[in-house]
C-alpha cells in the first residue's frame, strides 16, 4: 500500500489536484481519506457558537482516530470513516465504510502538522497557491457550501484563516517531498505526480 499525503492552504486547489490525480490512476486502486471527515464533533456546543469554531487549528482534528484508521488500512482492515457536516458542525450517526486499496490519498490543510500521521506517508505533496487566489476560492466555496455571507467570510479570513495559515500550515511546507505551485491548474505537475506515484507503487510492489 502507498500512502500519499496532499496538504496546502485553504482554497489552494488540493481537492482539484486530488481529483485529477485519481482520474489519471487505474480505477479501483485509489481511495481518498479527507481530513475534514475527522473534525471533532461539536454537538455539545450551542448552535449559535458553532460558527465560531476554529477549523484551521490542529486541535480541531481528531488525529488520534485518523492515524488509527490509516494504520488499520495499512493492515488491510476496512474502517468506518466519520461524516462531518459544516452546516451543523456535527458528525452524523452514520459512517462510510472505507476498504483498503493499493493507493491511499490523505488530503487536508493540517495533515502535515501531525508527526505520527506524516510518518505513515510514503509521499508528501504540498499544493501551493497565491494568497489572493486562495481567498477568492474560499469566498466562493463558503458562500455556496457553508451558507456564509461575503462579510463573514472576509472577517473569518482575516481573523482566523490567514493567521492560522501562517502559524500552522505554511511552515509544514518544509515536510513536503514535492510542492505543486498554481494548485489544480498545474497540469504538468499533476502528470509528473501520476508518473511518480505509479513508479513508487511499482517499486513498493516489487520489494
Amino acid at each position: 500500500m502507498l500512502i500519499v499525503g496532499i496538504a496546502g492552504g485553504t482554497g489552494s486547489g488540493k481537492t482539484t489536484v486530488v481529483r485529477r490525480i485519481v482520474d489519471l490512476l487505474p480505477e479501483g486502486e485509489v481511495i481518498v481519506v479527507p481530513q475534514d471527515s475527522y473534525y471533532r464533533d461539536s454537538s455539545h456546543v450551542p448552535a449559535e457558537r458553532r460558527q465560531e469554531i476554529n477549523f484551521d487549528h490542529p486541535d480541531s482534528i481528531e488525529f488520534e482516530l485518523l492515524v488509527e484508521h490509516i494504520k488499520q488500512l495499512k493492515r488491510g482492515i476496512s474502517v468506518e470513516q466519520p461524516i462531518y457536516s459544516y452546516l451543523t458542525c456535527t458528525r452524523a450517526k452514520e459512517t462510510v465504510t472505507i476498504e483498503p486499496r493499493h493507493i491511499v490519498i490523505v488530503e487536508g490543510i493540517l495533515i502535515f502538522t501531525c508527526k505520527e500521521l506524516r510518518d505513515l506517508m510514503d509521499i508528501k505533496i504540498f499544493v501551493d497557491a497565491d494568497a489572493d487566489d486562495r481567498l477568492s476560492r474560499v469566498i466562493a466555496r463558503d458562500i455556496a457550501e457553508r451558507g456564509r455571507s461575503v462579510d463573514k467570510v472576509l472577517d473569518r479570513y482575516e481573523g482566523v484563516v490567514k493567521p492560522m495559515h501562517l502559524q500552522f500550515i505554511e511552515p509544514t511546507k518544509r515536510y513536503a517531498d514535492i510542492i505543486i505551485p498554481q494548485g489544480g491548474n498545474n497540469q504538468v505537475a499533476i502528470n509528473i505526480m501520476k508518473i511518480f506515484i505509479e513508479k513508487s507503487l511499482h517499486d513498493y510492489r516489487v520489494k
